[in-house]
């Protein structure tokens, strides 16, 4: 057991610390080799050394920050997938539904869509599994698509309209995972990217993007970081170096075991002069901070939203034998100007930090700027223009767009949070999915013409009060008066998200947001301001 925990534990240490060392030097290693050493040889009962070694280490950085954390082989896997950018699979997005999975896309040259599987497809086997009406979970559904490139996996599908199950096998391949969701041309002028994540392949995804909306005339950009909680260092330092001039800080780090780490732009920059606007929000953070506060800094461009969510820890991991790994904190992130991204807390009280939104919320911060109130001490200037930005936590918007919750009514958020919305709009799709095609040849046609008629949003009603009679087991045969008024309220709400979810799955995500967007308040102030110069540059040399 002593051997064990001190492999754990020793690659914390400076490298030119030997065991010797550490175990005679320091007092505190030694008690606690001593104590494991003393459980396994003198502890009355059996114990599980490894859970005993992963306990221990859990405990103690559970007295540090916030975000210093330990991770068994599988949630190591698990939270590399996504940054990575690829995994193997079969090449299709889905949705489970009703106990069932749907297929939403099937992605582009991917192995299931060259043995001809399409969106609208409902998988009913995996293997002579049944994955479908049997309450799998959705990682038990992915274990059994998911494998090594090369292998083979056979799947029965439920297609509309054909009575028997269709067996496909599909040969699984490397499967891309995108972080950028977005990127369109808004207006004549003005390209709109969004990102969900900074991953390896994001700065590849955007020098794509802006190459070809830079073909299409693009003067102005927005960057959209909202709900966007950050990701590799690396990518969130290659975009800012995009925007900025050589030589100009993106962000340096610093700890007490850590000298200060500077990170300049090069001279690579491909959107140095063009109007910039990015867009964030409380669920921004990590990277898209380190990106809007370099902005920012420099006088860059205008950031519009709300105070972003205030992560400016960098954690360095130190990988063990097993596959698990320690995700230690060994520096903060500092803007150009010098503010710590970094949010206060208290080391050891994870409940406060974890609740600081909600206390935000309550403080009325997302609703009204004022609420938000800065020391005299916290005030720093930025770079070029000498305007006023503020340290604490996060960043402040230059902007800001107050969370609106008036549309956001009980009834909506039983039709979204149900998974309503989404079975009606599904369900159409599966039935009317050539239908579709052939009266909007473009999603330009759809967007122009497309109306959800208030027979479809009927529809989606009586699906809400099936829902409700078979959770209640009673008769529930009409709208309450309070839901007649609810769905007044927010009707313009559901109905764009309903012809957003039907454009999703006639096309991509992509134009689910050119939808999405059209009721995005704080998207619509970035176009205003971009279409006003005056304003765009009186903010962004007088600030607030």
């Amino acid at each position: 057991m002593n051997k064990l925990f001190f492999s754990l534990i020793l690659p914390l240490f400076f490298h030119s610390c030997t065991y010797g060392q550490v175990n005679n030097n320091n007092t505190a290693m030694r008690k606690i080799s001593l104590t494991l050493f003393a459980i396994e040889n003198m502890y009355v009962d059996n114990v599980e050394e490894n859970k005993l070694a992963e306990d221990a280490i859990i405990s103690l950085l559970e007295k540090l920050d916030p975000h210093s954390n330990y991770l068994n082989p599988e949630e190591v896997k698990e939270m590399n997938e996504p940054l990575q950018g690829n995994f193997d699979g079969i090449g299709v997005q889905f949705n489970m539904l009703t106990d069932t999975m749907y297929i939403i896309q099937v992605i582009s040259g991917g192995p299931s869509e060259k043995v001809g599987i399409r969106a609208g497809d409902r998988i009913i086997e995996v293997d002579d599994t049944i994955i479908s009406g049997v309450k799998m979970k959705q990682n038990d559904v992915l274990r059994r698509l998911r494998g090594p490139k090369g292998t083979t996996v056979s799947v029965k599908i439920l297609r509309q309209d054909i009575p028997d199950l269709i067996e496909f096998k599909i040969v699984r391949d490397k499967i891309p995972i995108h972080s950028m969701e977005a990127a369109y041309m808004i207006d004549n002028e003005t390209g709109y990217i969004r990102f969900n994540r900074f991953a390896a392949n994001t700065y590849n995804e955007f020098l794509e993007a802006f190459g070809k909306l830079k073909a299409k005339g693009m003067v102005n950009l927005v960057l959209d970081l909202q709900q966007n909680g950050g990701g590799y260092l690396a990518a969130a330092i290659d975009i800012a170096d995009e925007f900025l001039k050589q030589g100009q800080t993106i962000v340096y780090t610093e700890g007490v075991h850590q000298r200060r780490e500077d990170a300049k732009a090069t001279n690579k920059g491909s959107f140095e002069t063009g109007r910039l606007v990015v867009l964030v929000d409380e669920y921004s953070a990590s990277a898209s901070e380190i990106v809007s506060g370099a902005v920012q800094d420099w006088d860059r461009g205008l950031i519009v939203g709300r105070r972003t969510f205030g992560k400016g820890l960098v954690q360095r991991p130190v990988p063990f034998p097993d596959g698990s790994m320690l995700r230690l904190t060994s520096a903060r992130y500092y803007t150009p100007t010098g503010r710590s991204i970094q949010k206060p807390y208290e080391k050891g009280d994870l409940e406060s930090y974890n609740k600081d939104l909600i206390d935000r919320y309550n403080h009325g911060e997302m609703i009204n700027a004022d609420s938000i109130h800065f020391p005299d001490s916290l005030k720093y200037n930025t770079l070029v223009n000498k305007r006023i930005v503020f340290g604490g936590g996060g960043i402040m918007p230059d902007y800001f767009i107050p969370m609106d919750t008036t549309l956001y009514t009980t009834l909506y958020r039983e039709l979204i949070g149900k998974g309503i919305v989404n079975r009606f709009t599904m369900g159409k799709v599966d039935k009317e999915r050539e239908s579709f095609k052939k009266k909007y040849k473009t999603f330009d046609e759809y967007l122009a013409k497309f109306e959800v008629s208030d027979a479809m949003l009927q529809e989606l009603l009586n699906m809400l009060l099936n829902d409700r009679k078979e959770s209640a087991q009673a008769t529930v045969s009409e709208l309450t008066e309070k839901d007649k008024k609810e769905y007044e309220i927010s009707k313009s709400l559901i109905t764009n998200q309903v012809k957003a979810l039907i454009a999703r799955d006639l096309w991509e995500m992509n134009e689910y947001f050119q939808v999405r967007n059209l009721q995005n308040e704080s998207l619509n102030k970035a176009l205003e301001l971009l279409r006003n110069p005056a304003e765009y540059d009186k903010l962004l040399t007088e600030g607030r």
